[in-house]
Order: C-alpha cells, then sequence, then structure tokens
C-alpha cells in the first residue's frame, strides 16, 4: 500500500515519500531515510571542511589570479636539503639524499656518482670552491 505523497524533510529540504520517514533519536524529529542512516551529515561536514580548507578571496579574484597563483607555486623552488658533509683525509664528501636520506660517498671533483645509489634520485650540483 504504496501512497503518492510526499513530504519534506525537515533536515535536508529533500522531498521524500512519506511512508520512509523514521523518527530519529537524536534530532527528535521525522528525517528522511538519508538523514536517518547519517548521510547526509556526513555530506555537510564534508562542505564545512572544504568551506574551512579554502581561503576566502579578495574582491575582483578571477581565473586569471587563480592561473598566476598556480604558476607562482610551480615556480617556486624548494630549498636545499641534501646534507653534504666532509670526510676527513680523502677528497669525498658523504651527502644525504634528499629524496630517501641514502647516505652515501660523493667525490665533487669526478662528481661521481650522478645519481643516488639507493632511489636514482639526482645529486645536486655542489660548489667545489668551498671544499679546498
Amino acid at each position: 500500500m504504496m501512497s503518492g505523497i510526499k513530504a519534506k524533510c525537515r533536515n535536508c529540504d529533500r522531498e521524500v515519500l512519506a511512508d520512509k520517514f523514521k523518527l530519529h533519536y537524536k534530532l527528535r524529529m521525522m528525517v528522511c531515510p538519508d538523514c536517518f542512516s547519517g548521510k547526509t551529515q556526513t555530506i555537510k561536514e564534508k562542505e564545512m571542511a572544504q568551506k574551512k580548507a579554502e581561503p576566502p578571496k579578495p574582491p575582483g579574484w578571477d581565473a586569471e589570479d587563480k592561473y598566476l597563483e598556480n604558476y607562482h607555486k610551480n615556480k617556486v623552488v624548494e630549498p636545499q636539503t641534501v646534507k653534504f658533509s666532509r670526510i676527513p683525509g680523502t677528497n669525498q664528501i658523504q651527502c644525504e639524499c634528499k629524496s630517501c636520506t641514502f647516505k652515501f660517498k660523493y667525490d665533487p671533483f669526478k662528481k661521481m656518482p650522478r645519481s643516488c645509489p639507493y632511489c636514482n634520485a639526482d645529486v645536486p650540483r655542489l660548489n667545489t670552491l668551498n671544499l679546498l
């Protein structure tokens, strides 16, 4: 015995068949099946988190400004995080890879090895004048 009568949910403002409504124990009102199962609550929480994540843009913000902001983010160079330390008595340097933190010996005059032996990440250029 399905009636075609629809009612509006007070919690989410959706229209659902009146037979489907249930009494929610926390909200203390009749709600649609989605609100009863908690689907609409999780959707609202995601929307609130998304609004909080994005800072408000100044007036006049448009697509060009967004493009320029993304372009600038890609251009920003990360600071060099590779650690070099001199090995006493040799011309070699102990290098710690910035990707995998693997420590290996590096010869700055021959520039060998050219990449990390463990993860194959490039070794950045090193000014050899300060090593003499």
